[in-house]
């Protein structure tokens, strides 16, 4: 992930969070729709855009607290995703150690 792209979604989640904690229902709605869905389309997490696009396009939220535990999982959803980039990029041998040194010793 490029810096600009992961301080993006250090943003996000701190606006996120602190919405979330202060209950501003109106701020969250235009993080989670606008905010999130440009961050996660540019950032190649097209699921995160999907979740973000469908919370305000299915159907209206049955109450107050069913929006915010969609808030919730979208947050949660974002930080797996700060997991995932973050992650260093796995090293796989292409094969084992010892049979190099055989190979070179038995060359010799």
């Amino acid at each position: 992930m490029t810096n600009s792209m992961s301080l993006g979604l250090d943003d996000l989640l701190d606006d996120l969070q602190q919405a979330r904690w202060s209950g501003d229902l109106g701020k969250l709605a235009l993080i989670a729709y606008c905010d999130v869905r440009c961050w996660a389309r540019q950032a190649g997490e097209f699921g995160v855009a999907e979740r973000s696009t469908t919370m305000f396009t299915e159907q209206p939220h049955s109450s107050r607290e069913a929006f915010l535990d969609q808030i919730d999982q979208l947050i949660a959803e974002l930080l797996r995703a700060r997991a995932r980039r973050l992650e260093p990029p796995s090293f796989t041998p292409h094969g084992p150690p010892h049979d190099v040194f055989a190979n070179a010793a038995s060359a010799a």
